[in-house]
């Protein structure tokens, strides 16, 4: 079987730049630090509904905060066949893009292990940074940009059910299994009995992979568990979101009416939230996005399938683009507004501070200095993007 994509290259989407946009505000704005305020406000149900969503869930379950990373991931596999038609437009050779695609996937993985090492004295060899997941899984995806729809369906459901069945395969611990040697303490009230206990956390089929393989490389201790449970091997799942995204793709660049896409986006959208909770809900697979579940797959899916068809209804089917501006701004350079939330936030809070006085953002009180400071060093962080924008200076990779 042949490629379904065209060799012709389509017209930028906004709603995709936006989308993308979106996704990285949610994670530059980390620096409002809003669970800080609701801490100095406890009382108020609105700064604590805040706080909520820009944390994670500490094992099953899901806030806002936690969509960030399956979103972006789903972003990568909507551009793709976007990606691919431009390059076969301008004559690239397949054997040319397929070594492109290596290329990115080797300095995404090197570049998330870089990120995840920028406060440690060596190397940190983690592997489960956002890039570095995507990188992981990226060359498969690319090959599967190449096959015909089926075979793209087809490939996510090996992922999720290959996946799904190795963690239900893997023995479950002994009752003496000692938690607090990897970080979680026997009364820890996320800890599930029954069949659902292959999913715990630092006892299941991926902490062990990474005991393992972790261990392999240069350490300064050696590898016993993941704080918060997160593991190299949730690169599969992983790219089973990227698959995802890469349908969604092909639907939002196929032939179809605008409405036809809207419509199809959304009912799939639905299907994937009814789907993932019932999964969860019946003890099939818990819904947990720290070890990337297949349940968690579908579910953060279909979430992310929502977002688009809504971002894709307003900016290109009704044409209200305008408001978007600043998150296009982002959007349009992702991968250096990720880079510059881990690299330069802390740097540019601290030198506001510095110049602009140590009580500069206490002009509500104490209590929203954080949010105060945290918006002035995000406003830095847009500027900056902005600039790049204005001058067409776009970090690729």
């Amino acid at each position: 079987m042949t490629s379904t994509i065209a060799a012709t290259p389509s017209p930028r989407l906004t709603s995709l730049d936006a989308y993308r946009g979106f996704v990285m505000f949610l994670m530059m704005a980390e620096v409002l630090r809003l669970c800080r305020v609701a801490q100095a406000i406890p009382d108020s149900l609105f700064w604590g509904f805040l706080c909520h969503h820009q944390s994670h869930v500490a094992w099953i379950g899901c806030s806002l905060h936690d969509l960030i990373q399956p979103s972006f991931s789903f972003m990568v596999g909507v551009a793709l066949p976007f990606s691919i038609a431009s390059r076969m437009a301008r004559g690239e050779s397949r054997g040319r893009m397929y070594g492109h695609a290596l290329w990115r996937a080797f300095v995404l993985i090197l570049l998330g292990v870089f990120l995840r090492s920028t406060s440690s004295g060596r190397t940190n060899w983690t592997f489960e940074d956002t890039l570095t997941q995507i990188g992981l899984g990226y060359f498969a995806l690319f090959v599967l940009g190449f096959r015909p729809v089926r075979d793209q369906w087809v490939g996510l459901g090996i992922v999720l059910i290959g996946y799904w069945a190795a963690f239900a395969l893997y023995p479950l611990p002994p009752a003496d299994f000692d938690y607090a040697r990897v970080g979680v303490s026997k009364d820890w009230p996320h800890l599930m009995s029954g069949f659902a206990a292959h999913w715990n956390k630092n006892s299941n089929l991926a902490w062990a992979f990474d005991a393992w393989f972790l261990n392999l490389f240069p350490r300064e201790h050696p590898f016993t568990h993941n704080g918060g449970g997160y593991a190299t091997l949730s690169f599969i799942p992983t790219l089973g979101t990227m698959i995802l995204g890469l349908i969604a793709g092909g639907v939002v660049r196929s032939a179809r009416t605008s409405w036809q896409k809207v419509r199809w986006l959304a009912i799939a959208g639905a299907v994937g939230l009814g789907a993932g909770w019932l999964l969860g809900a019946i003890g099939i697979c818990p819904v947990v996005k720290r070890i990337w579940t297949p349940s968690w797959t579908v579910y953060s899916g279909g979430w992310c399938l929502l977002q688009l068809a809504a971002f894709y209804l307003v900016i290109d089917l009704w044409q209200r683009k305008a408001w978007a501006f600043p998150l296009v701004v982002i959007g349009m350079n992702s991968i250096a507004a990720y880079c510059m939330a881990h690299l330069f936030d802390h740097f540019i809070a601290q030198n506001l501070k510095t110049h602009m006085g140590q009580d500069a953002f206490k002009l509500l009180g104490a209590s929203y200095e954080p949010l105060l400071h945290g918006a002035a060093t995000l406003l830095m962080l847009w500027l900056i993007l902005y600039w790049m924008y204005r001058r067409r200076l776009f970090l690729r990779i």
